[in-house]
């Protein structure tokens, strides 16, 4: 069994700013995999499975900075360790759309993987981190991801969720080695594209 947990904030307000894209994420791959979400605890839930994985997706209903404690409770729920998290999640530092996957590290300045590494004592989970890039100078960048993404810059979000469904797939099913040889290499040769 494996658990995707979506990081994000709650509410409207929120649902379309960069800092939900790992929700978006969570919400595409339902869709695909013909998931049913809804609300249950601390998290929109979903069960299936994906080929012979069993397949729990979460997104947090919790504020991003407090995401540790309900994913730590999910785990412990699903009998599972941190070895079988995925964890998808915005990333400042990559441009919009790029992705990168990871095994461990640090927070990077994202408040919601300190509190999950924190919460489970450990940095050894897996990321997905979705691009969306840093601000203009002068602007702060916790008033940036909590803006809703505009018209143009949604463009670039449709085909990267597309490919964030497609890595997780190859996570699940053949590892992260293979997933990060594909997928990290992949969004490297087409920055130089761009």
């Amino acid at each position: 069994m494996r658990l995707l947990v979506g990081l994000g904030n709650p509410g409207k307000a929120y649902a379309q700013t960069r800092h939900n894209v790992g929700m978006w994420a969570i919400e595409r791959a339902a869709a695909r995999w013909s998931i049913r979400l809804s609300p249950r605890g601390t998290a929109q839930r979903g069960s299936g499975r994906l080929g012979r994985e069993l397949i729990e997706l979460a997104g947090l209903l919790d504020w991003m900075n407090c995401s540790g404690p309900p994913v730590k409770g999910l785990l412990r729920e699903y009998s599972l360790t941190p070895n079988e998290l995925i964890v998808v999640h915005d990333d400042l530092d990559l441009e919009p759309g790029r992705l990168r996957i990871k095994l461990s590290g640090g927070y990077g300045g994202h408040n919601g993987i300190k509190s999950l590494i924190e919460a489970l004592g450990t940095p050894q989970f897996i990321r997905l981190k979705i691009g969306v890039g840093r601000p203009a100078p002068g602007r702060d960048a916790a008033d940036y991801v909590l803006e809703p993404v505009p018209n143009d810059e949604l463009a670039v979000f449709e085909p990267c969720l597309e490919r964030a469904v497609d890595a997780l797939e190859c996570l699940i099913h053949r590892g992260p080695d293979v997933a990060m040889n594909q997928f990290n290499i992949r969004e490297e040769s087409r920055s130089g594209e761009l």
